[in-house]
């Protein structure tokens, strides 16, 4: 029978030497295969994983950024959580993470640029191993931050050919332009776009519509509906009273979020105006309950958990040295025609 594991003193906690023992391996040994670095043999890493459960093993994160002078987390910044896009997101970036050895610390930016930069300021006094962050534009402060933190940082959702930059995303501007010409495929010719928020995506997905727009000759600045409230149900129904009753009569409205474009098809429901006949209606991001309302949505599929898990892909080749060959990854965007155009 193995001797009972001996716990340092005055804290009663499992040691890292405690769990080589065990296993019969070094102390190094031990500490790269609960990394999940690739060249440890997976049947060592199966006994290390086993000796550590089995003594309750927790390890100290402090203590091993500062014998090791690595991080075992990895900072994450997204807007919200209150959407499920970023959820989706935060999801397939854990998934990805945690095999390797790595825990999220993550900020809600709330899409406020001093919010954004005081939440960096204090993850990187927790001298992360990486960081994940929402979007490319931000302010020059909280750039100079990222720029001067020395860690490897990923840039997600968006995609820029900036020098030193690396992003996984999808081009916003393009998605907005496919949807528009979608709905003037449909022979739709006053098409409003209705966006909440303004972030910089939607903005770019404005500007994909307004090119879109001109180009065909229809655009008017009056069928741009820009409201800097957050996003919802309720606020996509009340713009979908407002923008029914504008003349001449709208024939289709382009949402920059389905929770906006669910919403105005419930008022349309209460309302009694039929979709698609008076007006079409279409959203982006194909959100969770788009594909069964009354009737289903259009939308823009975005490939938001593709995304987190290829951006945490590249941070973790970033972070282990290796060379990025592609250090910009358009995943790009399914358009989804429904019964609401």
């Amino acid at each position: 029978m193995s001797a009972p594991p001996v716990r340092r003193r005055g804290t009663g906690r499992v040691t890292l030497s405690d769990v080589a023992r065990a296993a019969g391996v070094s102390p190094i040994t031990v500490s790269r295969a609960l990394r999940g670095e690739r060249a440890v043999d997976p049947a060592l890493v199966a006994r290390v994983r086993e000796a550590a459960d089995r003594l309750g093993y927790v390890p100290d994160p402090a203590a091993r950024a500062l014998a090791s002078h690595h991080s075992s987390h990895v900072a994450v910044l997204i807007p919200m959580l209150s959407n499920a896009l970023f959820v989706d997101l935060l999801e397939a970036v854990q998934r990805t993470l945690r095999p390797a050895g790595y825990q999220t610390l993550i900020g809600v930016t709330h899409y406020d640029d001093s919010e954004e930069a005081a939440l960096l300021r204090e993850q990187l006094a927790h001298r992360p191993a990486g960081l994940l962050v929402t979007g490319v534009d931000r302010s020059a402060f909280t750039r100079s931050l990222i720029e001067q933190a020395g860690v490897p940082c990923v840039h997600m959702m968006e995609v820029v050919a900036r020098p030193g930059m690396f992003c996984v995303g999808l081009s916003q501007a393009e998605a907005g332009a496919a949807m528009t010409r979608h709905l003037l495929a449909q022979g739709r010719r006053r098409v409003a776009f209705a966006a909440a928020q303004l972030d910089p995506r939607t903005m770019q997905r404005l500007e994909g519509w307004r090119h879109e727009m001109k180009a065909a000759g229809l655009y008017e600045p009056t069928l741009e509906w820009l409201n800097p409230a957050p996003s919802s149900l309720a606020l996509g129904g009340q713009m979908f009273e407002q923008i029914i009753r504008q003349q001449p009569p709208i024939d289709a409205i382009f949402f920059c979020n389905d929770d906006l474009a669910q919403g105005a098809l419930l008022a349309a429901l209460r309302l009694g105006i039929e979709v698609p006949r008076r007006v079409a209606v279409a959203g982006f991001n194909d959100l969770t309950g788009s594909d069964q309302m009354l009737p289903p949505l259009t939308t823009v599929r975005t490939p938001r958990a593709r995304i987190g898990e290829a951006a945490a892909g590249m941070l973790l080749s970033l972070m282990r040295g290796e060379r990025v060959d592609a250090p910009v990854v358009d995943l790009g965007y399914e358009l989804v025609p429904r019964g609401s155009t």
